[in-house]
């Protein structure tokens, strides 16, 4: 006699743009609310221990409540106490600048290059507020920053790609509790940010068109993933979720570049990227996650037309195992469609904490 099997099989899915496998495990899904962090004891710091406080002097860009902004030590400098978004060289950087370009050198079998580079972190002013928990006004500010930064480092002769990452929780590996994020310089195109590129590449040789785009399209009618949208900016569950409750911003527009944001985009994105940590943090009971901005080299050397930057927001609500790790291929106990429609039940607060509750 056959096996009788469950009533719904688990779902290989594939990306479109990295041919990547992923398991949407329908046969063991859970329930959105098993996913609700469950309490845990509050790891807090002393602001007067704080490791990010007073350190105006070393801010290489200082944005104030009011939108001011002071580019220099010297234009700054101490000078500035109200602050909202300061920006300083991480003082254990991965990567420190050189005098010269990093270049690839073989040792026996092997490649290697210094790592040279630049490693910053943009702070946030209120001590245990996370994004999530800010306003969409401050929100802007936030997103001003890396801008900024982004256009001034992508000057830099050596630099080949700009990581913006932000950590938020322990399991997502935040050493400190104060709110910040992270931009990282460096002179490689990363490799998972390559794999993207050539995939997006490949679609528009064989469709002629943006890959990306033709996903937001195709979500965008569909509408069974969709979060939230905006004029100009979307938010989803993709199709092939690494994880449960991913969820990807793309803008509306084509453009390759995040740093070639405009004035009327930033505070559409800043709403939706807001909009979508606060439903994590309310729906799942302030989860640790990652998230981080996809965007085009900024080498110059050769066209990413074909691009189309994003954000991509993970949340840890699973553990690597063996068949992860051996395969390469991840697991999700809850369909992207689900978490969908859940995350779009969440209530949010009307107002967010204002402005002046540092």
């Amino acid at each position: 006699m056959p096996q009788e099997l469950p009533n719904k099989y688990s779902e290989l899915r594939q990306d479109i743009v990295s041919g990547d496998w992923v398991v949407v495990a329908t046969g063991r899904a859970k329930r959105p609310n098993d996913f609700v962090a469950k309490k845990k004891p509050k790891i807090s710091l002393p602001k007067k221990v704080c490791p990010f406080d007073k350190l105006e002097d070393s801010a290489l860009l200082l944005i104030t409540k009011d939108g001011a902004e002071f580019h220099s030590q010297d234009e700054a400098g101490s000078k500035v106490k109200d602050w909202f978004i300061e920006v300083t060289p991480n003082k254990f950087p991965a990567f420190a600048p050189h005098h010269d370009c990093p270049v690839v050198e073989s040792r026996g079998i092997y490649r290697m290059a210094e790592g040279g580079g630049f490693h910053e972190l943009i702070v946030i002013r209120p001590h245990e507020r996370s994004i999530a928990l800010l306003s969409v006004s401050e929100t802007v500010l936030v997103i001003r920053a890396y801008q900024r930064r982004f256009q001034v480092l992508g000057l830099e002769e050596c630099v080949k790609y700009i990581a913006v990452i932000h950590n938020h929780g322990q399991a997502a590996g935040a050493s400190i509790v104060h709110p910040h994020s992270q931009l990282i310089a460096i002179p490689v195109v990363p490799p998972d940010v390559q794999r993207s590129l050539n995939g997006s590449e490949r679609y528009f040789i064989e469709k002629k068109g943006c890959v990306h785009c033709a996903m937001v399209a195709f979500e965008m009618k569909d509408r069974e993933r969709i979060i939230f949208e905006n004029e100009h900016f979307v938010a989803f569950a993709p199709y092939a979720s690494r994880g449960a409750f991913e969820i990807r911003i793309f803008p509306k527009l084509h453009s390759a570049e995040f740093q070639n944001i405009s004035e009327d985009e930033i505070p559409a994105f800043a709403e939706v990227l807001q909009r979508s940590l606060a439903v994590l943090y309310h729906g799942l009971g302030d989860p640790s996650y990652n998230f981080f901005i996809h965007t085009a080299p900024t080498d110059g050397g050769r066209g990413y037309g074909h691009y189309h930057w994003h954000v991509e927001i993970l949340p840890k609500t699973a553990t690597w195992g063996g068949f992860e790790f051996g395969t390469g291929i991840e697991i999700s106990t809850i369909a992207p469609e689900e978490a969908a429609k859940f995350l779009r039940s969440v209530n949010l607060p009307v107002d967010p904490v204002s402005l002046s509750h540092f």
